[in-house]
């Protein structure tokens, strides 16, 4: 059997109200599964996880890959008319140059982005994996 990943997820963004015990524990799960955590000194990430700090933990941002800025554009019109709230239109962003997103709030407040990262390539459309019927 194979199936792929990589393709829907970008990035998952949780705030905490102790970035010391979530570190600690983020580190210690996510180093069973051989993932590294990365301290970037307000906040740490780990491959698409990012966590940082606030006074209040936010509900979840989840940020979903776009093909292009076209896209973004139809996913927010689609958002909206389904029932989402604006939480910032499509346009560029200044996390790095060609970082076009837009967000939207969902039925339960949640952050969801599309973001399209201007013209690049990738090495590969997704990963394969393959399941093995003995471990």
């Amino acid at each position: 059997m194979e199936f792929k990943r990589g393709r829907l997820i970008d990035h998952v963004h949780l705030r905490t109200r102790d970035l010391a015990a979530s570190k600690r524990f983020y580190s210690a799960v996510l180093g069973v599964l051989g993932i590294t955590v990365t301290d970037g000194g307000g906040h740490f990430f780990a491959d698409e996880l990012w966590v940082d700090s606030g006074e209040q933990p936010s509900r979840i941002h989840l940020a979903f890959q776009a093909a292009d800025r076209a896209t973004v554009d139809r996913w927010y019109a689609a958002g909206l008319a389904a029932g989402g709230i604006d939480n910032g239109g499509p346009g560029e962003r200044a996390y790095h140059p060609g970082y076009y997103a837009a967000f939207l709030l969902d039925p339960d407040g949640n952050n969801i982005e599309a973001v399209h990262h201007g013209p690049a390539d990738r090495s590969s459309d997704a990963v394969t994996i393959t399941a093995r019927l003995s471990a």
